[in-house]
């Protein structure tokens, strides 16, 4: 009764689907041709189709994405051939998982340790509010702008442990590059950074 009330829809399109991927976004969505580049996997480009899926997901309430985007995110990882210990994701502010109700990267750090049978561990948090990195200018204001933004929780087990990393989009990179060097700093052995899309 609730899925033919509720049907599960396309995250791309909205079009109902039994799988949130319809056939036709799967043959036209932009997908990055080597999905992971040694800086992210990430299954696809950031526009289009794309932007607006996770510009509903991100901002609109429409979670429900973050299972078919955790799926892809899985595929690129694999792909990749990382391996990690632990998968953690980079933290909202409280003032942002308060407005949305829900924090966006631990849903997609959820759905892809689910599929690659990864334990989930909160190492970082976020120690002050910044602006939306979407209104940035340039990279390097977005690198200020996440700059001492992060720090990471004193009962995070980092030390000698490979870690994936998961964010929603990577643009210029400047929020998982501050969140990186903080768990290398921290003494993790790698640090792999996973995107649902990424600018290029």
């Amino acid at each position: 009764m609730l899925n033919l009330l509720l049907p599960k829809r396309c995250a791309f399109c909205r079009r109902p689907h039994p799988d949130g991927l319809c056939e036709t976004c799967r043959d036209e969505l932009p997908w990055r041709i080597k999905p992971y580049d040694g800086i992210v996997a990430a299954p696809l480009l950031y526009r289009g189709a794309v932007r607006s899926a996770l510009h509903r997901y991100k901002f609109r309430g429409v979670w429900g994405g973050a299972e078919i985007f955790g799926e892809l995110m899985a595929a690129a990882v694999r792909s990749a051939g990382a391996e990690a210990d632990i998968i953690t994701w980079v933290p909202c502010s409280f003032a942002r998982r308060w407005t949305r109700g829900y924090d966006q990267a631990r849903k997609l750090a959820q759905s892809v340790g689910k599929r690659l049978c990864l334990p989930l561990e909160r190492t970082l948090r976020k120690i002050r509010h910044t602006r939306s990195q979407t209104k940035m200018p340039d990279s390097e204001a977005r690198r200020a702008n996440v700059r001492g933004a992060f720090g990471v929780r004193a009962d995070a087990v980092i030390a000698g442990r490979r870690i994936l990393l998961i964010d929603d989009i990577h643009t210029t990179g400047a929020t998982l590059d501050e969140c990186k060097r903080l768990l290398l700093g921290a003494g993790a052995a790698s640090v792999v950074c996973c995107a649902v899309a990424a600018r290029r």
